[in-house]
């Protein structure tokens, strides 16, 4: 049995922090409801693409659809109706917006006082900053994460973080509150938002530079952590991560043959290391650019050093251990055809068969039966859809 099973839990919610806070729970076998606009849904469907794009596959697995115009009075009775039966709530619209459609948290958590209310925002819903826009670069840059990845000339790479991260500390603020609701029988309001997600996951930075007074830059944690990326001669990445121990090291010049390196005044003590980070990086990349990349992985093995291929995406998803790990499951849509879902990273008593697996809905595939189940008759349920087709076809 999944752990979330019979949880309800209604988004209304697009793009990742909402849809990704929403997965995650469906993940768990929660029954997840999604509000979609009837006028085309979450934007990510057609995100560089025709309709259920990788963007939206990607958060909106385990779910169910209905396409419901929030500000007119029909929208409001079903949220309302859909509210009194459920457990959890989430938006992410900007502070405001939901308190001058009539449907806020006070109107919500009136309806239903068990209600677990998650409202995911920007930067907060008071302050100078709270009625502006916000996406992943500008959280990232804001709250210091972009200045410990620009390095030379600045441009902004990899996956989304600040979103993806504030979407599970939502995940976290609402399981606590659900916990919580089984003691006391009352529900919570929980605020997240993006600037204060970003900074939460790097506390080490904030506190090596407020404590120690070191210089925050890219480098700040490679020193510290004493990591690595070496290219060999066959123009493959090696990563290594010595930390702290003193073993780790010994074994790196074992692996390298570099036992000179040890008697050399600039790397004979951690600290020497860690202040002359750069120059014995260009030690090991002489070092290591003399072999291919296998000839390394086998010598850092043999030697007990942490380390790893740098994996492009293929190379991760044909990854022995990744392999026997299962962590991909192919899917496969109608339309978009197969794909590969990873799959969610918790295990319960050593299993994660209790996941549910199936496709991200299509626009409003269950609005009619979500209606009927709520009580709405024939006239209404038409009343409704006609209403939606007046908003899609613009007249």
């Amino acid at each position: 049995m999944s752990p979330l099973r019979g949880i309800k839990v209604v988004e209304a919610t697009t793009m990742i922090t909402g849809p990704l806070a929403g997965m995650l729970l469906a993940d768990l076998g929660a029954d997840v409801v999604k509000l979609e606009n009837p006028n085309g849904g979450d934007p990510f469907r057609t995100f560089r693409g025709k309709d259920h794009s990788p963007h939206f596959l990607s958060y909106n697995r385990n779910k169910k659809s209905i396409a419901l115009d929030i500000r007119s009075e029909q929208g409001k009775d079903v949220l309302f109706r859909l509210v009194r039966q459920t457990d959890v709530f989430i938006e992410n619209f900007r502070p405001g917006v939901m308190d001058r459609l009539g449907i806020g948290r006070a109107v919500l958590t009136e309806k239903n006082p068990r209600l677990v209310y998650c409202a995911i925002s920007g930067f907060g819903s008071s302050g100078p900053y709270k009625d502006r826009p916000a996406y992943d670069a500008v959280a990232q840059a804001l709250a210091g994460a972009s200045s410990l990845f620009f390095h030379g000339n600045p441009m902004i790479t990899g996956p989304s973080l600040s979103d993806n991260l504030t979407g599970m500390y939502a995940c976290y603020g609402i399981l606590a509150a659900l916990v919580e609701r089984g003691r006391t029988g009352r529900g919570r309001v929980v605020d997240v938002n993006m600037l204060e997600a970003t900074m939460a996951y790097m506390p080490d930075p904030f506190l090596a530079h407020t404590m120690l007074g070191l210089p925050a830059e890219p480098l700040m944690r490679s020193r510290a952590s004493q990591s690595y990326a070496l290219r060999c001669s066959d123009g493959k990445l090696v990563s290594i991560h010595m930390s702290s121990q003193e073993k780790f090291w010994l074994a790196v010049l074992d692996a390298f043959g570099a036992q000179k390196l040890a008697s050399d005044p600039r790397f004979n003590s951690r600290a020497g290391r860690v202040d002359n980070y750069l120059e014995l990086a260009q030690e090991l990349q002489t070092i290591a650019a003399t072999a291919p990349r296998n000839h390394w992985m086998e010598r850092l093995e043999a030697n007990d050093v942490p380390h790893a291929p740098v994996n492009s995406l293929p190379e991760v998803m044909a990854d022995p251990q990744v392999r026997h790990l299962g962590s991909f499951h192919e899917m496969h849509h109608p339309e978009r055809g197969a794909y590969q879902a990873i799959r969610r990273p918790v295990y319960f008593d050593g299993s994660r068969d209790d996941q549910p697996l199936d496709l991200p809905p299509n626009l409003n595939a269950d609005g009619e039966r979500i209606m009927r189940d709520l009580g709405y008759d024939d006239s209404e349920v038409e009343k409704w859809r006609r209403h939606n087709e007046k908003l899609v076809s613009g007249k």
